[in-house]
């Protein structure tokens, strides 16, 4: 149910034994319920053949924004520097088993269920959504890193540091300044 793997090393890990993660394996994956999967990945099958690629990704999106307008309050009403961690919290709430951690650039929330796993590995336009709406709810540059979907024991998604993409008012050009020199 559950397998061990060495972490990823992201720069210099340091000194020490290398670090090992815990990650569910698919048969404890579906020890969770998946009643739906087969009927849902048929349904999007038909839609594909019927109308086309878009149609899944519009689908995707749709099912998707039912969520953030969920998470969208919860994420709102976060202190500054909490957003994440709300977000996690909210996906937890909805099963997803969710954590933030601090990284050197940002955030990365990682989601340790999935309960779409199965479908998404047929249809990625539901994680690309899903990354797409959490740009939106924490109003910064996101990346999905990895998805249980692809075969990674979890969906981790770098959320961009505010600081690098949302300039301190010092460090905007005022219409004056044309390429950091004062016209």
């Amino acid at each position: 149910m559950i397998e061990s793997r060495t972490a990823r090393v992201y720069g210099n890990r340091g000194r020490g034994r290398p670090a090992r993660v815990f990650a569910i394996t698919d048969a404890g994956r579906s020890a969770f319920e998946h009643t739906y999967d087969d009927l849902a990945t048929s349904a999007l099958r038909f839609l594909a053949e019927r109308a086309g690629d878009d149609a899944v990704t519009e689908f995707a999106r749709r099912q998707v924004a039912e969520l953030e307008r969920k998470y969208q309050p919860v994420v709102d009403a976060a202190p500054p520097g909490g957003k994440v961690r709300a977000l996690a919290d909210a996906l937890s709430a909805d099963g997803y088993a969710a954590s933030a951690n601090a990284v050197r650039t940002g955030e990365q929330l990682c989601q340790h269920h999935c309960p779409v796993a199965h479908v998404a590995a047929e249809y990625p336009q539901l994680c690309e959504a899903e990354t797409e709406a959490f740009g939106r709810l924490l109003d910064t540059p996101v990346q999905r890193l990895a998805t249980i979907a692809r075969g990674d024991g979890v969906c981790t998604t770098h959320i961009t540091a505010a600081s690098l993409f949302h300039p301190k008012p010092s460090e905007r050009s005022t219409p004056n300044e044309v390429g950091g020199l004062s016209a």
